[in-house]
C-alpha cells in the first residue's frame, strides 16, 4: 500500500507544481488563486500554466497572485497588475484588443487571400488560349529525317 501511495505521489507531483508553502489558509482565496493561475503562462515553459510549471519564475508568479489576492485585489485587478508588470505574454489567452487584433485576424485573412489567388489562377488557366501546334518547319523536318536515318 505504501508503494502505491508513493507511486501515485511521484506520478501526480509534476501535474501541479504548487508547493504546500504557497497554499493560502483561506480556501476561498486559494480557489480564486488557482483559477487565476490557470490562465497565466509560464514565461520559461511557454506552453504550461504557472500551476503546472516548476520554473522559479512560475513560483514567483504564483506567490504574486496570492499576495495580490490577500491584499484585497479583485481577480481583474490582480490580473491587470501582473499583465502590467510582465506584459500580455503571460496570458494563456491573449485579449483581442490593441495590436493583438492583427494576430487574431492574420490566419483567416491569409486563408481568404489564398482562396482568392487560387480562384483567380484557376479561372485564368481555363480562359487561356491553348498554344497552336504549328508543326515543324521544312528545315526542322529535314534535320529530323537526317537524324533518324543515321
Amino acid at each position: 500500500m505504501k508503494r502505491l501511495v508513493l507511486i501515485l505521489m511521484l506520478v501526480a507531483t509534476p501535474l501541479f507544481a504548487v508547493e504546500p508553502d504557497e497554499v493560502l489558509s483561506d480556501p476561498v482565496l486559494e480557489s480564486r488563486a488557482l483559477e487565476l493561475s490557470k490562465g497565466l503562462r509560464c514565461p520559461v515553459c511557454q506552453s504550461e500554466s504557472i500551476d503546472e510549471s516548476n520554473a522559479p519564475i512560475s513560483k514567483d508568479l504564483r506567490l504574486l497572485v496570492r499576495e495580490r489576492l490577500v491584499a484585497g485585489d479583485s481577480d481583474a485587478e490582480a490580473l491587470d497588475y501582473i499583465v502590467a508588470r510582465y506584459g500580455e505574454f503571460v496570458l494563456l489567452k491573449p485579449t483581442f484588443g490593441g495590436a493583438n487584433w492583427f494576430l487574431w485576424a492574420a490566419g483567416p485573412l491569409m486563408l481568404l487571400l489564398a482562396g482568392i489567388v487560387g480562384v483567380v489562377y484557376v479561372r485564368g488557366r481555363s480562359k487561356a488560349v491553348a498554344p497552336q501546334d504549328a508543326g515543324l518547319s521544312e528545315a526542322e523536318a529535314a534535320a529530323l529525317r537526317d537524324i533518324l536515318k543515321k
